[in-house]
């Protein structure tokens, strides 16, 4: 794993990146020059950690910068016969290059961002990975192109200024939508897309190389029984390989549920010494003895991580500016802490992150796998409308009666709404206290929205498809970066391979919810795997009391914050709705209400450690 960065028409210090991003290549630096151009490399070295050092050049027509792995490189090179002086997968990209030109990518089993310069077109071919694993930020205007791995790095090569209208996006979204960012003429390369910069004219060219919703409108017809092996044996193909492509020690994060639990009774098959991780800290539920039942079955080396949040208050504005911008998911503060420890053992650790995406893990899920809630049916939108309206609000979350008073408030709402309402929930019912200036903030995830939910796939498809491009690419994939990269480890996700994403969308919906029960297809295949105890844990991430949090622990810092003369918050959000969330005056949930000033704090955090910070220096 790596940092890379680079200009065109722009010069910038070599020092400066190094100290915003020593982090994710902290073992080796390099650079190259050519004309206009400028490449720099940080190596955090994995795989052929003798000869893989970058910039990597083929003769004298193209060199290239990457970050990431390509994990069935070895098999590439035997098929197409691809002779290097290296084994390292970068040079294997150069070759590919050379062979195919812009055409390869589908060959590719892996997380990556590279830039490749071709010096006889004279451009840039910078490509993504199929989830977005790996993370691409770039500033353009008519002068200058500049590029690096965080946002933090680029902001110390280019002046940057907030672009306020994207702001809207992070208070109902949690994040910034797919390719924008906190800044004006700041993108993020969206993931299974490639570019093409013109390094005379600085013209660039977007095309998206791949995309999930291809596959979930594919027929797929297999078994059940069949779909188990298929799966089973992708993922052993995937672990297999993560372990494989590379030269240290390769670990595995085990939580009490199946993904993990899965991920590391594979893995032990290929390194018998596998060394596994859990996080043990205070609060509703703690998943480590459920995950000793997985590392005693298969023998791992296990270490339970004890998490205190006792430091909480003096590092989360730390943890939250390593970002680079406003982060909304609160389970970044434990993944902090969790790949902090598990680096003093291992650099590279494995995850389960896509699983819940590609095999319906969600409870939310549930209801779309039963009705196609973005329908567009106005009698029952009507009934549920005077249904939520005439019954009170369940005071027991986890009654019956809660789950059908969200159904018919769920029914009852429109288009994006409908999603929103779904999926992070922090602004919705609420949203007339964001202020608007006369422009649809959603338009941007309406066109996307519209396009997917206007399909022919089923509302359980649709739900997914859209989690997979925002929820997945904006919010886990980010984490798990910054989180693991923070510490120089590498994450590698085994339900994030080339087939296994080709594969598992087509498959048959009752394969992934049957009846209320989620994940369905990996529950069948745990019965393989892990003890009988864990197959039918329902859902859980880490449990963060974030409304203790906010009424206790961080009290004092959301007060200091939100009270603040120069909040951002108050250029979005009506300041009396917030002062009196703060005094408690709305009759709001408490969770919520918990949800909405963190939202608020995770912002301002921003804007006064990382945005002033940088104005000022």
């Amino acid at each position: 794993m790596c940092g890379i960065a680079g200009t065109i028409n722009a010069g910038f210090s070599y020092k400066d990146v190094i100290e915003k991003m020593h982090h994710r290549g902290p073992d080796e630096q390099g650079s190259y020059q050519h004309g206009n151009i400028n490449f720099f490399h940080l190596r955090l070295s994995v795989l052929d950690i003798a000869l893989g050092k970058q910039p990597m050049h083929l003769g004298n027509k193209y060199t290239i910068i990457f970050n990431g792995q390509i994990y069935n490189h070895a098999a590439i090179r035997k098929q197409f016969n691809l002779n290097g002086s290296t084994s390292s997968d970068t040079e294997t990209l150069l070759l590919l290059y050379e062979r195919f030109g812009i055409k390869f990518l589908e060959y590719l089993d892996g997380m990556f961002v590279f830039i490749i310069h071709d010096k006889i077109k004279n451009e840039l071919f910078i490509a993504r990975d199929r989830a977005g694993e790996k993370p691409f930020y770039y500033y353009g205007d008519e002068k200058k192109f500049v590029f690096a791995s965080e946002l933090n790095c680029l902001k110390s090569m280019v002046s940057l200024e907030i672009n306020d209208e994207n702001f809207y996006q992070y208070l109902r979204l949690g994040s910034f939508y797919r390719q924008f960012t906190p800044y004006k003429n700041v993108m993020e390369l969206t993931a299974g897309t490639f570019m093409i910069v013109d390094c005379n004219t600085l013209s660039i060219a977007q095309t998206r190389w791949w995309n999930i919703n291809d596959f979930y409108k594919k027929q797929n017809d297999d078994s059940l029984e069949e779909a188990l092996q298929k799966t089973n044996d992708y993922l052993h193909c995937s672990v297999k390989r993560r372990i494989e492509s590379s030269d240290l020690e390769v670990g595995c994060f085990l939580s009490g549920g199946i993904d993990s639990g899965i991920a590391t009774a594979i893995a032990s098959q290929y390194n018998h010494k596998l060394k596994t991780f859990t996080v043990s800290f205070d609060g509703e539920y703690d998943e480590a003895p459920l995950a000793k039942l997985v590392a005693e079955k298969y023998k791992t080396h296990h270490t339970e991580i004890k998490i205190s949040f006792f430091n909480l208050k003096n590092d989360l504005e730390k943890i939250l500016s390593n970002y680079g911008e406003p982060f909304f998911d609160s389970s970044a503060i434990p993944g902090y802490y969790v790949s902090r420890e598990a680096k003093k053992y291992v650099t590279v650790v494995l995850n389960g992150d896509g699983a819940d995406e590609l095999f319906a893990g969600y409870r939310r899920y549930v209801p779309f796998a039963h009705y196609d809630f973005f329908k567009k049916n106005y009698l029952v939108k009507k009934g549920a409308l005077f249904f939520k309206n005439t019954l009170p609000r369940a005071r027991d979350k986890r009654s019956a009666y809660d789950y059908l008073y969200r159904l018919a408030a769920l029914a009852s709402k429109s288009s994006i709404d409908i999603y929103l309402s779904a999926g992070v929930d922090i602004f919705e019912d609420f949203e007339q206290n964001i202020l608007q200036n006369n422009f649809d903030y959603l338009l941007p995830l309406k066109k996307d929205f519209d396009t997917i939910v206007d399909s022919n796939l089923s509302g359980l498809k649709k739900m997914m498809n859209l989690d997979f491009d925002t929820n997945l690419f904006s919010d886990l994939l980010t984490k798990m970066d910054i989180a693991t990269m923070a510490h120089s480890l590498e994450g590698r996700s085994v339900f994030l391979s080339k087939e296994l994403l080709e594969y598992a969308p087509a498959l048959n919906d009752g394969y992934k919810i049957k009846r209320k029960t989620t994940k369905y297809l990996l529950r069948k295949l745990a019965i393989n795997y892990l003890p009988d105890v864990l197959i039918h844990q329902p859902k859980r991430g880490f449990e963060i009391p974030l409304k203790s949090w906010i009424d206790s622990e961080l009290k004092e810092m959301v007060f200091d914050y939100l009270n603040n003369s120069q909040c951002l918050y108050k250029n979005f959000v009506a300041q009396d709705f917030v002062q009196n969330l703060l005094s408690k005056k709305i009759n709001i949930d408490g969770e919520k209400r918990a949800k909405i000033l963190w939202t608020l704090l995770s912002m301002e955090i921003w804007y006064k450690k990382v945005y002033q910070c940088a104005q000022v220096n």
